[in-house]
């Protein structure tokens, strides 16, 4: 039989513990939403990079398809 002295401590034990978990799910709540952020600015950058390289793509093909030699991957800009 547990008196009344052990039951309040056990009470107070298991709302000591559940305090802990509610910390702990509010700080995983805001890694998830933090993470969130980051992968969806991810995603964007990703778009934006993959539209550049469509872009150079069809210029580089159209500049095959109008007979332009390739330069030359060893020539310095004429900047240099």
């Amino acid at each position: 039989c547990i008196g009344w002295g052990q039951g309040r401590q056990a009470e107070g034990t298991a709302m000591d513990r559940l305090a802990v978990i509610e910390e702990r799910l509010a700080h995983l709540i805001r890694a998830n939403e933090d993470l969130s952020d980051i992968v969806t600015g991810q995603q964007a950058e990703i778009d934006r990079l993959t539209r550049r390289v469509a872009l150079l793509m069809t210029r580089e093909a159209e500049r095959e398809a109008d007979g332009q030699p390739a330069p030359d991957p060893h020539q310095r800009p004429p900047h240099w």
